[in-house]
């Protein structure tokens, strides 16, 4: 940093440390594009002693205070000015360690992020009386688990055996239905553990830590196994985490943020239902957290677990490439464990009975289910799409969702006039106007919108079984688990409780509204909805039964009912080939004004198989169909996925230089609208 110490009441002049005197620091504060990389401070030999690298310093920058993080000490530095000095060291804890920090700088080349970003999600804010707090001794190693349960899958045995041996073992693990997963995944980490080394299993939500935490506890000790959650208090999460830093705590469970847990020796990182929104990071630069463990376990030869009931079309490609084995049970022990689904229109019997099935939000062949297995003594699940999807264009006769010819986008109504007209439907991605829409599967020239939502079904359900217990999931309130007994639980996708000895029915209803989302992961998203409601009942040999409101000829219902969720994952990721989408390309959003939009496009520069889609408004429009803000996609081969999010880091860079309008940029969203 430049500049001299030359300000009014200074102190006297200070000697730098006597070895490695430059101090290279990444400042705590939020920086423009160009300022991302560390700067060089002179370390005053007073601080010698404590100064390691990785520890928490304070320095000045810009005319203030502000800490950072000392990343190396070098002999001299390149800059060519007077270098300020470093003010103090918090502490001589390491903090930021070697391997955080390469796991950093990876997720922010990735990402097309800035290092201090990464670094901020990566370490929790300094707790200093929890710092000063002695360390406890290490937590001995635990019993190897005997691992039989996972002797039913292929591979399941020689998985844990090469676990155990630090050998490099990458796996999609397809679970079987109603598999106890979380204690499947306890034994895989226990196995881990008891040799010596750490593992990190990242879940969804707070509901999936606590089972996970619970059957971990049982196998390696409460000691043994830190839960790392947002909704912890800020002392206890920085305890929890040193507990990590400093090797006491082998295993650590939670939500995304532990994805980038310090673990010692890292020997397995599981990733469960990669599938689920909640593991995307909603800051910037967004990480995923089955991207962050792949990463981790690539560079320090981990075992890597990505599991779930569904399969994404992101786990088909680490099986497809030969990188990941699959881990799957045979044939006949999935139909052994699978209960009996049923779809609309399955066979010829069910239409004569109930002609109006196919219409109905609940027909007669429901109803059946439920009350079969409400006479059993069993509770019976009703899965409801929440509110608040964004509306879509489908076909008006077979209502199937409305794509672009261009680039397979979903259409949208734009909103505005042209000659006094309403403006045609157009592509959310691309923007291309249509029209003169044909439908693709019976031809058809009408276009109805989609409704979406759920009503008061849990109302309507109470009046259709009177005296039956009706609750509800979802929301503000979600349920753990509830009891055994005839009771009909009425709950958006994501918030089912896990009930006592298993559901005896589950009703998925409203399928075509799932299935009509206007997104890239529609179908994926659909089809891992209800196979995580469908694992939660009993098997068919026990009157298990799984009515999904879709029609049977889809082939989202197929892989359902087949219980074949690696099939349809094969095609998702063949569709996504063709129609040039993630995972088998890597496409960049861009958010932001017209104006900034075309600024990034002028200096971008964009690499070989670049492509740019768009742009199209986004949010409000007004009558003549212009939005304040407009959204571009960039896409490249997947080779070239690296040099995409450096080169727009770079472009970001010269704008910020020139103090030019921010731009969200986002690599692979979830989201393509």
């Amino acid at each position: 940093m430049a500049g001299g110490d030359t300000r009014k009441g200074a102190k006297a002049e200070r000697t730098a440390a006597p070895h490695l005197p430059v101090a290279r620091v990444l400042v705590e504060v939020p920086l423009p594009a160009h300022l991302d990389r560390p700067f060089d401070y002179l370390l005053p030999d007073r601080l010698d002693g404590a100064a390691v690298p990785g520890c928490r310093v304070r320095v000045r920058f810009s005319g203030k205070l502000v800490d950072g993080f000392l990343l190396e000490r070098r002999e001299s530095s390149d800059f060519k000015g007077s270098l300020l000095w470093v003010e103090r060291v918090h502490s001589p804890e390491p903090v930021l360690s070697p391997e955080l920090l390469e796991l950093a700088r990876a997720v922010a080349a990735r990402y097309g992020g800035m290092l201090s970003d990464v670094v901020r999600l990566a370490i929790p804010p300094r707790q200093a009386k929890v710092e000063k707090e002695a360390p406890s001794e290490p937590v001995p190693p635990p019993a190897r688990p005997s691992g039989e349960a996972w002797a039913v899958y292929q591979h399941g045995g020689s998985f844990l055996d090469a676990v155990h041996a630090g050998r490099t073992a990458r796996a999609v693990w397809q679970a079987l239905p109603g598999e106890d997963w979380p204690t499947r995944l306890a034994e895989a980490a226990a196995t881990a553990a008891s040799a010596g080394r750490g593992a990190v299993i990242v879940v969804p939500d707070h509901r999936d830590v606590q089972r996970l935490h619970a059957a971990c506890a049982e196998l390696v000790g409460d000691d043994g196994v830190v839960a790392l959650v947002s909704d912890l208090g800020p002392a206890e999460r920085y305890r929890r985490w040193l507990s990590v830093l400093r090797g006491r705590t082998r295993v650590v469970v939670g939500t995304r943020a532990a994805m980038f847990a310090p673990v010692r020796d890292l020997g397995l990182a599981v990733v469960w239902d990669d599938g689920d929104d909640l593991h995307s990071y909603p800051q910037v630069p967004y990480p995923h957290a089955r991207d962050v463990l792949t990463h981790r376990a690539h560079a320090s030869g981990a075992a890597l677990v990505v599991g779930g009931f569904a399969r994404t079309a992101e786990a088909a490609l680490l099986v497809q490439s030969g990188w990941a084995r699959e881990i799957v049970a045979h044939r006949n022990q999935v139909r052994a464990a699978a209960p009996r689904v049923t779809a609309i229109g399955e066979d010829d019997t069910q239409l004569a009975r109930d002609p109006a099935a196919r219409a109905a939000r609940l027909p007669s062949v429901a109803f059946e289910a439920a009350r079969a297995a409400l006479r059993a003594g069993a509770p019976v699940l009703v899965q409801v799409p929440r509110r608040g999807y964004v509306p879509a264009l489908a076909c008006g006769d077979c209502r199937e969702s409305a794509r672009c010819r261009r680039c397979a986008g979903p259409l949208a109504l734009p909103g505005g006039t042209e000659d006094g007209a309403p403006k045609p439907a157009a592509c959310r991605w691309c923007g291309a106007a249509e029209a003169a829409f044909r439908c693709p599967s019976c031809g058809s020239r009408r276009l109805r919108a989609v409704a979406v939502g759920a009503g008061r079904t849990a109302e309507e359900l109470g009046r259709a079984f009177s005296g039956v217990a009706v609750r509800t999931s979802g929301g503000g309130e979600v349920l753990e688990s509830v009891p055994a007994g005839p009771a009909l639980v009425v709950c958006t996708p994501g918030a089912e409780p896990v009930a006592e000895g298993g559901y005896g029915a589950a009703l998925l209803l409203d399928g075509r509204t799932l299935l009509s989302r206007p997104e890239l992961r529609a179908s994926e998203q659909a089809l891992r909805l209800w196979f995580a409601a469908a694992g939660m009942v009993r098997p068919a040999k026990d009157g298990g039964r799984v009515v999904v409101m879709a029609d049977s000829s889809l082939q989202q219902v197929q892989a359902l009912v087949r219980w074949d969720p690696a099939w349809f994952a094969a095609l998702e990721l063949a569709g996504r080939e063709e129609l040039g989408f993630p995972p088998a390309k890597r496409v960049a959003a861009v958010d932001g004004t017209p104006e900034a939009i075309e600024s990034l496009l002028e200096v971008v520069e964009m690499p070989a198989t670049g492509e740019v889609l768009g742009p199209v408004p986004i949010g409000e429009v007004d009558e003549e169909g212009n939005s304040e803000r407009e959204r571009v996609l960039v896409r490249v081969e997947r080779t070239e996925g690296r040099a995409l999010a450096t080169a727009l880091h770079e472009a970001q860079a010269v704008r910020a230089a020139r103090k030019a309008a921010e731009l969200q940029v986002r690599l692979d969203p979830l989201e393509l609208l």
